[in-house]
């Protein structure tokens, strides 16, 4: 496992083109965001979701999401009318995941297999922006929390302890959080708080 001490306010642009390499590569990453750890890939890259699928023992059901850097990739992923995007553009970046519906360019295993949506969430975390920035597309991503256990590690000699062997590439951020982040479901005719998190959720109640 490759492991990156990365500054949380201002990352080294050498180590976040090393990360970006692997990831490329096909990797998985470990990274911090503005919420709890995470676990990513590429998106289109099967057997990469696969393992955090086995990693985090998630389900066929489980909502996927993306972190994007910014709204310019939303069209891609998702469907959004006039009104939802003034929304999302009043109300990130945010610690929060919106549940949009999904479009055609996302793979059908990243997808609810019912409601045809997906996650997307902008974070402001610097090493995840400049990852996302470095990486030029967004990443799938789910939280890192690990089979039998109900708070994300947060701990760096932890997740490298527990996960050393079985992930790619680890950036170090320093201690994360223990909180995970709102989740505001968009994809109906009003939005829907699913779960409270960090993320203010007023705008949508």
């Amino acid at each position: 496992m490759l492991h990156l001490h990365i500054h949380p306010e201002n990352p080294q642009p050498r180590l976040i083109q090393q990360a970006v390499e692997r990831i490329r590569a096909g990797d998985v990453v470990v990274y911090p965001t503005d919420a709890a750890y995470a676990i990513g890939c590429q998106i289109g890259n099967k057997s990469a979701m696969e393992r955090i699928a086995q990693i985090r023992d998630l389900g066929a059901k489980h909502q996927y999401a993306i972190v994007c850097s910014d709204l310019s990739d939303i069209a891609t992923y998702a469907k959004v009318d006039n009104a939802t995007y003034r929304l999302l553009k009043n109300n990130t970046p945010a610690v929060s995941t919106f549940i949009l519906p999904a479009t055609s360019e996302v793979p059908r295993r990243l997808m609810h297999p019912k409601k045809k949506t997906i996650g997307l969430r902008i974070p402001t975390n610097p090493i995840c922006q400049a990852l996302l920035k470095e990486l030029g597309e967004p990443l799938l991503t789910s939280t890192l929390i690990l089979p039998g256990q109900t708070d994300p590690l947060n701990d760096p000699y932890d997740i490298e302890m527990q996960l050393g062997k079985r992930i790619d590439v680890f950036v170090d951020g320093g201690f994360g959080s223990l909180h995970t982040t709102s989740i505001i479901d968009l994809s109906g005719e009003q939005p829907v708080v699913v779960r409270r998190g960090l993320g203010d959720v007023s705008a949508f109640e």
